[in-house]
């Protein structure tokens, strides 16, 4: 048998271990779909992912403190991947807000949009509001690192967030409870004082989650307190709005 040489038999290692390199790559791409999580191959999952890592980063420490590093980590995409979708952090930003506001627009405009009896409609609307809440109990904090931002690109965005999204939503409650004092199901209220209040009931809890689960040793987010938390929004706007 004959001998062979050293830089041979070295070749010979190197291409047999490339091999088995691209073979293993190629089984564990096909177990995950022909894509990993975290290429261009996979756009919709790796966006997805990355604006819910940046949620969770955003509602921790607000824009100015949020890294996109930690949000690329918690995402498993690079950083470079990150920027490929989102230019910079605060167009990341910016793709939270819309995906928070788009989402609640979508759920909401129907209920007011609908034939129900201004009762009825009231409290669908909110049962579907603490429900998407709920399903999505960071969003508040999120949206609060907006609200007590600096001047400057904050008013541009602010003012494009409440014509988009809050005017629309906004103007069809003022309706609906028109509709109802008109029809004497509810008590007279001042829209600009009980809307407000109204959002504030829902929202409040979520954003004071983590001090709460601090001070009283519960968990504010479990399902059970979730449904009694839900039980009573739907109860204590009730006993507000409605007449007797």
């Amino acid at each position: 048998m004959p001998l062979r040489r050293p830089g041979q038999q070295m070749r010979n290692l190197r291409n047999g271990s490339r091999t088995m390199a691209t073979s293993i790559r190629t089984n564990v791409s096909k177990r995950l779909g022909g894509t990993r999580l975290g290429t261009r191959g996979q756009p919709e999952e790796s966006r997805a992912a990355i604006l819910k890592a940046a949620v969770g980063e955003f509602a921790e420490y607000g824009i100015a403190g949020a890294r996109t590093d930690a949000i690329a980590r918690a995402a498993h995409v690079n950083k470079a991947l990150l920027y490929y979708y989102f230019k910079d952090k605060d167009a990341l930003y910016e793709a939270v807000l819309e995906q928070v506001f788009s989402g609640l627009r979508t759920r909401l405009v129907p209920v007011l949009e609908s034939e129900l009896p201004p009762r009825e409609k009231m409290l669908k609307y909110l049962g579907v509001y603490f429900d998407y809440i709920a399903a999505n109990p960071r969003f508040p904090r999120v949206v609060q690192a907006e609200w007590t931002r600096s001047p400057g690109k904050q008013s541009a965005r602010m003012e494009r967030i409440a014509r988009e999204y809050f005017r629309p939503i906004y103007q069809k409650l003022v309706e609906v409870l028109q509709a109802g004092m008109e029809a004497g199901e509810f008590r007279k209220v001042n829209p600009m004082d009980f809307l407000p209040s109204m959002v504030a009931v829902i929202v409040f809890y979520f954003s004071a989650a983590p001090v709460m689960k601090a001070l009283m040793k519960v968990d504010p987010l479990s399902a059970e307190r979730i449904a009694e938390r839900r039980a009573f929004v739907l109860g204590f706007i009730s006993a507000a709005l409605f007449a007797r």
